[in-house]
């Protein structure tokens, strides 16, 4: 699978505004167990339990030297506010290609895009988030890359950020909770993150 520039652009296929300047809602993609497709539905009621299948992307970003990009989700965040997670992870608008949503949703949540990215496969899962009550089922777009600019986080989206190799990671989730869907996303990456890291980090 050939290694891809990426060159996310802030604001593309951005949401537009209503005629009376409030914002449209959110729209997804529900999806069959194929990943085909079938519909749409706003945001927050794909995530009702017991939760619609919708279209997803997760991000994993590392550094020259191994270490994987974490991100703390901002408290004010309405699903797993408060808990660190991979780099970035998120939803397509419908009709948007998933690369191109990972690219984009990348730089608007830390402020830089990736210096490279590829496709790492999919992965389909059912995770309720116990403190919520929501629930991610989600047919999920994995993408793994690397990261050399300076982030800029955006405070509403993001608390914190950490690079880590695999045993700063394991401390780290002592400390904390981590999303609910961290694991199973980390483990469908971790053949092209091997890849991607040269195996020298130790993933």
């Amino acid at each position: 699978m050939p290694t891809t520039p990426a060159t996310g652009r802030p604001g593309a296929a951005s949401v537009p505004p209503s005629p009376n300047g409030i914002a449209e809602p959110i729209m997804l993609e529900l999806v069959d167990e194929d990943g085909v497709t079938i519909g749409t539905a706003e945001k927050l009621s794909a995530h009702l339990a017991p939760g619609r299948l919708h279209r997803a992307f997760s991000v994993f970003l590392f550094d020259d030297e191994g270490r994987l990009l974490l991100q703390r989700r901002a408290l004010g965040k309405y699903h797993s506010p408060g808990v660190w997670s991979n780099t970035c992870c998120g939803h397509p608008y419908p009709g948007e290609q998933p690369f191109v949503a990972a690219a984009r949703r990348t730089a608007e949540e830390l402020g830089v895009a990736p210096a490279l990215m590829r496709e790492a496969g999919t992965v389909r899962y059912n995770h309720p988030d116990p403190a919520s009550g929501l629930v991610e089922q989600e047919y999920n777009h994995l993408f793994v890359g690397l990261v050399r600019g300076r982030l800029r986080p955006d405070p509403a989206e993001i608390d914190d950020t950490a690079l880590v190799g695999p045993q700063a990671l394991e401390r780290l989730r002592t400390d904390g909770p981590f999303s609910a869907w961290f694991q199973t996303v980390l483990d469908a990456a971790l053949p092209t993150v091997r890849e991607v890291t040269g195996g020298t980090a130790g993933w």
